[in-house]
Protein backbone atom coordinates (compact mmCIF):
# COMPACT_ATOMS: atom_id res chain seq x y z
CA UNK A 1 0.00 0.00 0.00
CA UNK A 2 1.24 3.46 -0.60
CA UNK A 3 1.56 5.97 2.05
CA UNK A 4 0.33 9.51 1.04
CA UNK A 5 3.33 12.07 1.41
CA UNK A 6 2.05 15.27 3.41
CA UNK A 7 5.25 16.61 4.11
CA UNK A 8 7.58 18.57 1.24
CA UNK A 9 8.88 15.98 -1.67
CA UNK A 10 12.33 15.19 -0.32
CA UNK A 11 14.92 14.22 -3.19
CA UNK A 12 16.87 11.17 -3.29
CA UNK A 13 19.78 9.52 -5.07
CA UNK A 14 19.57 5.61 -5.49
CA UNK A 15 22.27 3.58 -7.19
CA UNK A 16 21.26 0.73 -8.94
CA UNK A 17 18.32 1.74 -9.83
CA UNK A 18 18.35 0.47 -13.39
CA UNK A 19 16.95 -2.96 -11.77
CA UNK A 20 16.23 -5.29 -8.48
CA UNK A 21 15.88 -3.16 -5.43
CA UNK A 22 17.39 -0.09 -6.92
CA UNK A 23 14.60 -0.01 -8.90
CA UNK A 24 11.61 -0.89 -6.57
CA UNK A 25 12.79 1.83 -4.00
CA UNK A 26 13.17 4.39 -6.68
CA UNK A 27 9.74 3.27 -8.30
CA UNK A 28 8.36 3.29 -4.21
CA UNK A 29 9.35 6.69 -3.50
CA UNK A 30 8.24 8.37 -6.85
CA UNK A 31 4.95 6.60 -5.85
CA UNK A 32 5.11 8.87 -2.78
CA UNK A 33 5.84 12.19 -4.11
CA UNK A 34 9.46 12.11 -3.72
CA UNK A 35 11.95 12.92 -6.16
CA UNK A 36 14.31 10.69 -7.23
CA UNK A 37 17.78 10.60 -9.54
CA UNK A 38 18.86 7.34 -10.40
CA UNK A 39 22.20 6.48 -10.97
CA UNK A 40 23.20 2.91 -12.95
CA UNK A 41 25.24 1.83 -15.47
CA UNK A 42 22.90 2.50 -18.33
CA UNK A 43 19.43 3.48 -18.25
CA UNK A 44 19.73 6.03 -15.53
CA UNK A 45 19.28 9.40 -14.80
CA UNK A 46 23.17 9.68 -14.49
CA UNK A 47 25.12 6.71 -15.99
CA UNK A 48 27.97 6.10 -14.68
CA UNK A 49 31.06 3.24 -14.45
CA UNK A 50 30.84 2.65 -10.23
CA UNK A 51 33.79 0.67 -10.68
CA UNK A 52 35.94 3.13 -10.98
CA UNK A 53 37.25 5.69 -8.62
CA UNK A 54 36.25 8.27 -11.59
CA UNK A 55 33.01 6.76 -12.20
CA UNK A 56 31.89 7.30 -8.76
CA UNK A 57 33.24 11.60 -8.42
CA UNK A 58 31.59 11.93 -11.53
CA UNK A 59 28.18 10.09 -10.82
CA UNK A 60 28.29 12.11 -7.12
CA UNK A 61 28.80 15.18 -9.08
CA UNK A 62 26.20 14.50 -11.92
CA UNK A 63 23.27 13.50 -9.21
CA UNK A 64 24.29 16.71 -7.12
CA UNK A 65 23.74 19.20 -10.28
CA UNK A 66 20.32 17.48 -10.98
CA UNK A 67 19.35 17.75 -7.73
CA UNK A 68 20.44 21.83 -7.46
CA UNK A 69 22.80 20.91 -5.09
CA UNK A 70 20.04 19.91 -2.87
CA UNK A 71 19.81 16.09 -1.89
CA UNK A 72 18.21 14.69 1.57
CA UNK A 73 18.64 10.91 1.37
CA UNK A 74 21.35 8.87 -0.64
CA UNK A 75 20.25 4.86 -1.28
CA UNK A 76 23.27 3.28 -2.52
CA UNK A 77 21.65 -0.67 -4.37
CA UNK A 78 23.97 -0.95 -7.27
CA UNK A 79 25.76 -4.02 -6.62
CA UNK A 80 27.05 -7.48 -8.09
CA UNK A 81 27.74 -11.11 -7.08
CA UNK A 82 29.89 -12.00 -9.80
CA UNK A 83 33.13 -14.42 -8.34
CA UNK A 84 35.25 -12.10 -9.66
CA UNK A 85 37.45 -8.64 -8.25
CA UNK A 86 35.02 -6.60 -10.37
CA UNK A 87 32.67 -7.52 -7.27
CA UNK A 88 34.60 -5.75 -5.02
CA UNK A 89 35.48 -2.59 -6.65
CA UNK A 90 31.12 -2.16 -6.99
CA UNK A 91 30.02 -3.55 -3.94
CA UNK A 92 32.19 -1.86 -1.34
CA UNK A 93 34.14 1.26 -2.79
CA UNK A 94 31.45 1.59 -5.88
CA UNK A 95 29.08 2.46 -2.19
CA UNK A 96 31.41 4.08 0.07
CA UNK A 97 33.25 6.02 -2.13
CA UNK A 98 30.42 7.54 -3.61
CA UNK A 99 28.58 8.01 -0.14
CA UNK A 100 31.90 10.33 0.95
CA UNK A 101 31.46 12.71 -2.27
CA UNK A 102 27.81 13.32 -1.77
CA UNK A 103 28.28 13.74 2.08
CA UNK A 104 29.08 17.03 1.99
CA UNK A 105 25.90 17.62 0.21
CA UNK A 106 23.90 15.88 2.30
CA UNK A 107 24.97 17.67 5.41
CA UNK A 108 23.61 20.45 4.01
CA UNK A 109 19.80 19.05 4.11
CA UNK A 110 17.32 19.49 7.30
CA UNK A 111 17.08 16.27 7.88
CA UNK A 112 19.83 13.76 5.87
CA UNK A 113 20.04 10.14 5.92
CA UNK A 114 21.98 7.31 3.67
CA UNK A 115 21.54 3.60 3.74
CA UNK A 116 22.95 1.08 1.40
CA UNK A 117 22.38 -2.68 0.75
CA UNK A 118 24.37 -5.25 2.27
CA UNK A 119 23.46 -8.66 2.33
CA UNK A 120 22.70 -11.60 4.42
CA UNK A 121 25.95 -13.17 2.59
CA UNK A 122 28.02 -10.44 5.05
CA UNK A 123 27.37 -13.73 7.80
CA UNK A 124 28.79 -15.75 5.29
CA UNK A 125 32.68 -17.39 5.22
CA UNK A 126 34.52 -14.78 3.60
CA UNK A 127 38.25 -13.70 3.26
CA UNK A 128 39.44 -12.06 6.42
CA UNK A 129 42.83 -10.39 3.95
CA UNK A 130 40.56 -9.42 1.59
CA UNK A 131 37.75 -7.85 4.43
CA UNK A 132 40.84 -5.94 5.74
CA UNK A 133 42.13 -4.76 2.39
CA UNK A 134 38.39 -2.90 1.92
CA UNK A 135 38.41 -1.21 5.04
CA UNK A 136 42.18 0.36 4.92
CA UNK A 137 40.51 1.61 1.75
CA UNK A 138 43.52 -0.15 -0.05
CA UNK A 139 41.71 -0.81 -3.85
CA UNK A 140 44.47 -2.12 -5.33
CA UNK A 141 45.23 -4.50 -2.86
CA UNK A 142 41.71 -5.62 -2.92
CA UNK A 143 41.79 -6.14 -6.57
CA UNK A 144 44.75 -8.11 -6.10
CA UNK A 145 43.49 -10.11 -3.05
CA UNK A 146 39.93 -10.76 -4.99
CA UNK A 147 41.94 -11.38 -8.50
CA UNK A 148 43.78 -14.47 -7.07
CA UNK A 149 40.94 -16.09 -4.79
CA UNK A 150 39.28 -15.81 -8.50
CA UNK A 151 42.00 -17.64 -10.15
CA UNK A 152 41.70 -20.63 -7.88
CA UNK A 153 38.04 -21.27 -9.02
CA UNK A 154 34.70 -20.25 -8.64
CA UNK A 155 34.10 -21.46 -5.00
CA UNK A 156 37.38 -19.49 -4.03
CA UNK A 157 36.09 -16.26 -6.32
CA UNK A 158 32.73 -16.43 -4.56
CA UNK A 159 34.14 -15.36 -1.38
CA UNK A 160 34.64 -11.82 -3.55
CA UNK A 161 30.96 -11.35 -2.23
CA UNK A 162 30.56 -12.08 1.01
CA UNK A 163 33.81 -10.30 1.84
CA UNK A 164 32.62 -7.05 -0.37
CA UNK A 165 29.44 -7.36 2.25
CA UNK A 166 31.23 -8.25 5.23
CA UNK A 167 33.71 -5.23 4.85
CA UNK A 168 30.24 -2.54 3.72
CA UNK A 169 28.37 -3.64 7.13
CA UNK A 170 31.64 -3.03 8.92
CA UNK A 171 32.13 0.14 7.39
CA UNK A 172 28.63 1.49 8.17
CA UNK A 173 29.24 0.77 11.63
CA UNK A 174 32.35 2.22 11.99
CA UNK A 175 31.81 5.48 10.18
CA UNK A 176 28.16 5.99 11.48
CA UNK A 177 29.53 7.27 14.44
CA UNK A 178 31.87 9.93 12.80
CA UNK A 179 31.55 13.08 12.79
CA UNK A 180 31.41 12.71 8.90
CA UNK A 181 28.30 10.79 9.72
CA UNK A 182 26.87 11.30 12.81
CA UNK A 183 28.01 14.62 14.06
CA UNK A 184 26.60 16.12 10.52
CA UNK A 185 23.44 14.62 11.93
CA UNK A 186 22.80 11.72 9.25
CA UNK A 187 22.08 8.38 10.01
CA UNK A 188 23.81 6.03 8.29
CA UNK A 189 22.32 2.26 7.91
CA UNK A 190 22.91 -0.71 5.58
CA UNK A 191 19.64 -3.41 4.77
CA UNK A 192 20.72 -7.20 4.44
CA UNK A 193 18.28 -9.24 2.32
CA UNK A 194 18.52 -12.49 2.65
CA UNK A 195 17.48 -14.28 -0.81
CA UNK A 196 15.33 -12.01 -3.14
CA UNK A 197 13.56 -12.79 -6.73
CA UNK A 198 15.48 -10.73 -9.33
CA UNK A 199 17.40 -10.62 -12.32
CA UNK A 200 20.72 -11.79 -9.86
CA UNK A 201 18.27 -14.83 -8.22
CA UNK A 202 16.73 -15.83 -11.63
CA UNK A 203 18.56 -19.23 -12.89
CA UNK A 204 19.60 -20.27 -9.38
CA UNK A 205 15.89 -20.67 -8.45
CA UNK A 206 14.70 -21.29 -11.76
CA UNK A 207 15.38 -25.58 -10.75
CA UNK A 208 14.71 -27.82 -7.77
CA UNK A 209 18.66 -28.30 -7.19
CA UNK A 210 18.92 -24.57 -7.42
CA UNK A 211 16.29 -23.61 -4.63
CA UNK A 212 17.51 -26.04 -2.24
CA UNK A 213 20.68 -25.01 -2.40
CA UNK A 214 19.98 -21.67 -1.62
CA UNK A 215 17.53 -22.10 1.38
CA UNK A 216 20.42 -24.57 2.74
CA UNK A 217 22.65 -21.86 2.93
CA UNK A 218 19.43 -18.83 3.21
CA UNK A 219 16.72 -20.67 5.04
CA UNK A 220 13.62 -18.26 5.09
CA UNK A 221 11.17 -19.76 7.74
CA UNK A 222 8.91 -16.49 7.43
CA UNK A 223 7.54 -16.19 4.09
CA UNK A 224 10.36 -17.22 2.06
CA UNK A 225 12.09 -15.70 -0.97
CA UNK A 226 11.11 -11.93 -0.91
CA UNK A 227 10.26 -9.46 -4.02
CA UNK A 228 12.56 -6.23 -3.98
CA UNK A 229 9.93 -4.05 -3.01
CA UNK A 230 10.14 -5.71 0.39
CA UNK A 231 13.30 -4.24 0.62
CA UNK A 232 12.73 -0.88 -0.62
CA UNK A 233 9.89 -0.42 1.82
CA UNK A 234 12.80 -0.67 4.51
CA UNK A 235 15.23 1.57 2.89
CA UNK A 236 12.44 4.19 2.28
CA UNK A 237 11.79 4.04 6.38
CA UNK A 238 15.67 4.53 7.35
CA UNK A 239 16.14 7.31 4.94
CA UNK A 240 12.70 9.36 5.94
CA UNK A 241 12.51 12.01 8.84
CA UNK A 242 11.06 9.55 11.34
CA UNK A 243 14.33 7.80 11.52
CA UNK A 244 15.67 10.04 14.06
CA UNK A 245 18.24 7.48 15.89
CA UNK A 246 18.80 4.74 13.89
CA UNK A 247 22.17 4.11 13.05
CA UNK A 248 24.99 2.21 12.23
CA UNK A 249 23.36 -1.06 11.95
CA UNK A 250 22.90 -3.91 9.30
CA UNK A 251 19.18 -4.99 9.33
CA UNK A 252 18.66 -8.13 8.49
CA UNK A 253 15.56 -8.62 6.45
CA UNK A 254 16.23 -11.96 5.35
CA UNK A 255 12.79 -14.07 6.69
CA UNK A 256 14.85 -15.18 9.28
CA UNK A 257 18.04 -15.99 7.97
CA UNK A 258 19.91 -14.77 10.24
CA UNK A 259 18.19 -16.21 13.65
CA UNK A 260 18.24 -19.61 11.79
CA UNK A 261 22.13 -20.05 11.32
CA UNK A 262 23.20 -17.93 14.49
CA UNK A 263 20.69 -18.18 16.77
CA UNK A 264 20.68 -15.72 19.97
CA UNK A 265 24.61 -16.12 20.45
CA UNK A 266 25.60 -13.23 18.58
CA UNK A 267 26.14 -10.77 21.86
CA UNK A 268 29.62 -12.22 22.57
Amino acid sequence: MTTSNTSSPRTYIVTGAGSGIGAATAALLRDRGETVIGVDLRGADVEADLSTSEGRATAAAKAVELAKGSVDAVIACAGISAPIPLTVKVNYFGVTEFLEHLAPTLAKSASPRAAVVSSMASLQPNSPELVDALLLGDEAAAVTIGAALAEKGPAEGYLNYPSSKRALSRWVRRESITPRWAGAGIPLNAVAPGTVVSAMTEKLLATEEGRKMVDSNVPMPLNGHSESVVIARLLAWLTSEENTHTTGQTIYTDGGADASLRGDNIWD
